[in-house]
């Protein structure tokens, strides 16, 4: 994460400041709700997941040598690990906008297995094929998450207070 500092500096300057958290909700982003945002008084306009195909297959038990190959069923049963992400952003009260890192490799088949899943969970959902198309590529998502930032929420919940001792505190985190 940027500091509090650079965030503060940011929206001086601007309405929203995109803050890039950390690889895997429990590494960055939980650690940005509970310590940054709860101590500088910060809250969210949206939160963006980030997945890719490829991590799904992964997490769908197919080997590294074999991702580039379709198969729809190994994104299936990698979804388990992206709805615990879901989960944990949603225990802070968000509901995150689900942006798919599109690789060359990835078939629309696979593509519509995360579309489903992230319509049956209620999140929005974007492809982001910007690597190949550029700016072009991220409109979908950047009017997703603007659509999303522009409603009203309410505030996001803190796991713990800040005043709980620190072994209350590492026992709510687990349990979220």
């Amino acid at each position: 994460c940027s500091s509090v500092i650079a965030t503060k500096t940011a929206l001086s300057l601007a309405d929203w400041v995109v803050t890039e958290a950390g690889f895997g909700f429990d590494l960055g982003a939980e650690k940005f709700f509970d310590i940054k945002c709860a101590s500088a008084g910060l809250d969210t306009a949206a939160v963006v997941l980030v997945a890719t195909v490829r991590a799904l297959k992964r997490h769908g038990y197919v080997a590294k040598s074999r991702i580039a190959e379709p198969d729809p069923a190994a994104v299936e049963r990698g979804l388990a690990n992206l709805a615990k992400h879901l989960e944990s952003i949603r225990d802070f009260g968000e509901v995150p906008v689900i942006a798919l890192n599109r690789f060359v490799t990835d078939t629309d088949e696979e593509i519509a297995v995360v579309r489903r899943a992230a319509a049956a969970w209620g999140a929005p959902f974007a492809v982001c094929d910007a690597f190949a198309r550029g700016g072009d590529g991220a409109t979908a998502l950047a009017g997703e998450v603007l659509a999303h930032a522009e409603r009203k929420s309410q505030p996001f919940r803190p796991l713990y207070q800040r005043e709980d001792p620190p072994k209350e505190k590492m026992v709510k985190i687990p349990r979220h």
